[in-house]
């Protein structure tokens, strides 16, 4: 059949009776679609070395119905600990034992839980070395959709995007549909901050998509194993993400999870940002992102540091059971940093969707886009492609894949027409393929894309994108990876029980030198295994302590296991100074020295020094410290003792506002009161860090783009000890009309002396801002949204409904003080 995706035996010849068709491993058959049509195949069993394939007639089920097999029983190495980029350590970053460790006469250490912990974490990375001895492989079809609705959509018919190329019965229609809509609601300044409308707008989109999957015409035979059940949606303001399965595989998906991230207004707001579910599929682990980029033409930097945030950003916490049968599995890629939480390219498979915004590149005029667009000479426009061009210089979606783009842009349209916007009362934009799929896969093998087209549904400025996958599903078979198992012991037997463990570290001092505010530094450790026996290490805490480092110090892996004549291993030491950090420095209640202790299973203890300096900042500091000094901060002693010295003992304030805070403004009033998008659009970091590290050495500031000294202003303002309004002074009282004058006045005489002057200077900037609010395209509300997170909230989020009153009403506040002609 010319259309026929051929499926083959299932490893070792196993039973059939599985929820989907089996198939060979894929190193050995790839999947080779002519059209995007796929007929699944079914196998008799004729005898034992041979099976052969059995077309499924349309009427026939190609998935049922199957009970779901319960891992066998094992003992795992897996602790729970936080993700690599926090650096909060608890007791959970220790592997947890209850057994007492067991001291010898002769100084050894001994402690047989952990031992046999480290020793199980080892065997299952050697089982997923072989994860296709014990796997079946299997066939399913996803259906990935995106679409900016532009706020619109009520009636139309969804089929034409959503079911295309399903065939007269069915017989072609997904296991797994991923919808990702953008703009499903306004994205004003309410909409933004308070989400008031996007769960019900979300509730509307996900019955109406789910009406028009189980449509009688998609639904096979009318068999209720036919019809599509939501597994998971997620919305963030105009974002949704909705993912269905078949019911017949309803049994078989675990392990579901979301997350969101806002990268919008501030680098925070939902405005902008991405929304995210993860499955375990069978034994697959499947990953689906839907996200709106940064906007406008020329802001490629911006768009690429969106993904770089929502990727880095999104994570999973999928639990101790399921990272257990994971490791178990071979399907946990990151098992040796004993993490349970997980990122996007932990994934077996991975699919990026959305608007991502990403237009013609600017060395094509619009005309010439738009008369391109309008001839479908899509090669020039190809080539043209920002996002091509990004991908291909490494700058963005590194190791993602996307399909040729055969079909029109996108973007943008006259709604409620197929014509590109050319009215002349509307600004004449060039047209773009805005709406994207990409994948990530860690085998290229187990993913292929049948399609990739619009839709021409036409009620948006946005068509709709869809494309069509055939992915190979892994199916883990208890029997063989307990064979696999008992090969792996054996190995390891060998080994075991002759003499006492050695390891040699390449250095046991870390001098991390000079440390700055905010920026990570990490050094490495390597360990070799220097004896004949298998060697087995863990980081243990001190004496009377819970963690074994302190909380500026991250260090992974925490434990391990070297195999003779075996690879070393690598430890990393990440050292990062926070908010946190930072005033416990400032205050003198830290030190960047600490000691950690390498406990070798049945051998002796390591103890491994480090030490750093911290280049002292004024990020984290108070303002009424900052007006204490008017050299630079990074000249004032850390140690009290030596500041004294110094400066002496008066400690009363030189400067009203602190200089850092009055450079800032300054630059920002001097050259960008009039720059477009002011406050809305994210800096570059490496002008940021060049920005802090002047402010702290009083160096001058050179060349810089205005968005980064606003990102520098409103860090600076969220990174104070403490914030400017205190918690105590938020009003009580619902504000209104009749109020609001009392309740301003009461704010201010409650204001300490310099925590009054940095507010007045800081509204009276922002009135000045708001004088060219046609140029900047600032207004009241957003300037007021700002206001509460730099000056009140510190950024910190609150999620109690009496906090959000008081927050709503601070906004209210900060409305009035900059509409007033007087403070």
């Amino acid at each position: 059949m010319a259309n026929e995706v051929p499926d083959v035996a299932a490893v070792g010849g196993h039973s059939n009776n599985w929820a989907l068709p089996p198939q060979q491993s894929p190193q050995q058959h790839r999947i080779r679609p002519e059209q995007h049509q796929v007929h699944y195949t079914k196998y008799t069993n004729n005898s034992q070395d041979q099976q052969t394939p059995v077309p499924l007639q349309p009427t026939e089920q190609p998935f049922p119905a199957m009970q779901q097999q319960q891992p066998q029983p094992s003992t795992s190495s897996f602790s729970k600990s936080r993700p690599p980029s926090s650096f909060t350590k608890t007791a959970g970053d220790i592997m947890t034992v209850k057994a007492a460790d067991e001291e010898f006469e002769d100084g050894r250490v001994r402690n047989a839980e952990a031992g046999s912990k480290i020793r199980d974490a080892w065997i299952y990375t050697q089982i997923s070395a072989r994860e296709k001895e014990f796997t079946q492989y299997r066939n399913a079809r996803i259906f990935l959709g995106t679409w900016n609705v532009n706020a619109k959509g009520k009636d139309e018919s969804l089929e034409s995007w959503l079911c295309a190329g399903w065939g007269a019965r069915g017989e072609y229609a997904p296991d797994i549909v991923a919808v990702g809509l953008q703009e499903m609601v306004d994205l004003n300044a309410v909409n933004v901050a308070v989400e008031n409308k996007s769960a019900q707008k979300s509730q509307t989109w996900v019955e109406r998509i789910r009406m028009t999957l189980n449509s009688r015409p998609y639904s096979v035979g009318n068999d209720p194993n036919g019809t599509y059940i939501l597994v998971q949606s997620k919305y963030l303001v105009g974002l949704l993400l909705c993912v269905f399965v078949k019911a017949s595989h309803r049994a078989r998906v675990k392990c579901v999870h979301s997350d969101s991230v806002g990268v919008g207004v501030m680098g925070m707001m939902g405005n902008k940002g991405g929304v995210s579910v993860r499955i375990q599929f069978y034994d697959s682990t499947l990953c689906f992102v839907n996200s709106h980029l940064a906007a406008h033409r020329e802001n490629v930097i911006g768009r690429n540091s969106d993904f770089q945030n929502i990727f880095s950003k999104l994570q999973y916490d999928i639990g101790y059971e399921a990272a257990k049968q994971s490791i178990q599995n071979g399907s946990l890629s990151q098992w040796y940093s004993g993490s349970q939480t997980i990122g996007v390219s932990d994934h077996d498979m991975a699919f990026w969707i959305g608007d991502l915004n990403y237009r013609i590149d600017e060395s094509m005029s619009t005309e010439l886009v738009l008369n391109l667009s309008q001839k479908f000479d899509l090669d020039k426009l190809r080539r043209h492609d920002q996002l091509n061009i990004e991908r291909k210089e490494g700058r963005v979606f590194q190791g993602w894949q996307e399909g040729e783009l055969n079909f029109a842009p996108t973007y943008k349209y006259q709604p409620g027409t197929d014509m590109y916007e050319q009215r002349p009362d509307k600004k004449l934009r060039a047209p773009a393929w805005c709406d994207r799929v990409l994948w990530l896969t860690k085998d290229p093998s187990y993913l292929t894309q049948l399609n990739y087209s619009r839709s021409e549904l036409n009620v948006s400025d946005h068509k709709p994108v869809m494309s069509m996958f055939v992915a190979v599903i892994k199916d883990v078979i208890q029997s063989e990876r307990e064979k696999v198992y008992y090969s792996v012991m054996k190995r390891l037997d060998e080994y075991d029980n002759q003499s006492l463990p050695m390891v040699g570290l390449d250095r046991t001092e870390l001098d991390f030198g000079e440390v700055r505010y905010g920026m990570s530094k990490t050094l490495q450790i390597r360990i070799a295994n220097t004896g004949k026996v298998v060697a087995q290490f863990r980081l243990v805490p001190k004496l009377d302590e819970t963690s074994f480092c302190k909380p500026w110090l991250n260090v992974l892996p925490t434990y391990g296991m070297i195999i003779p004549n075996d690879n070393e291993i690598v430890v990393n030491f990440t050292v990062n100074v926070n908010n946190d950090i930072a005033r416990a420095l400032n205050s003198g209640k830290e030190v960047l020295e600490d000691i950690i202790i390498l406990r070798l299973e049945n051998g002796r203890d390591y103890y491994i020094t480090v030490k750093a300096r911290y280049a002292r900042s004024c990020f984290g500091m108070s303002v009424d410290e900052l007006v204490m000094y008017n050299d630079p901060i990074r000249s004032v002693p850390l140690d009290p003792i030596k500041r004294v010295e110094k400066y002496g003992t008066d400690k009363s304030a030189v400067l009203c506002v602190p200089k850092e805070l009055w450079r800032i403004v300054d630059a920002i009033y001097g050259k960008g009161l009039q720059e477009m998008d002011l406050f809305s659009i994210s800096g570059y970091q490496e002008e940021i860090d060049r920005i802090r590290e002047s402010l702290d050495t009083g160096e001058p500031f050179g060349n810089f783009h205005i968005h980064s000294m606003t990102d520098v202003l409103v860090s600076f303002l969220t990174s104070l000890s403490s914030t400017i309004v205190p918690r105590s002074l938020l009003p009580t009282l619902e504000i209104d009309a009749q109020n609001v004058q009392v309740c301003a006045r009461s704010l201010l005489e409650g204001l300490p002396p310099i925590n009054y002057n940095v507010f007045v200077y800081m509204i009276s900037f922002f009135r000045e801002c708001l004088l060219y609010q046609q140029q900047n395209q600032l207004t009241t509300v957003k300037l007021a949204r700002i206001c509460v997170t730099c000056l009140v909230t510190g950024g910190a989020i609150y999620d109690s409904k009496q906090e959000a009153q008081r927050q709503k009403s601070m906004h209210l506040l900060m409305i009035h003080f900059l509409e007033s002609s007087t403070i």
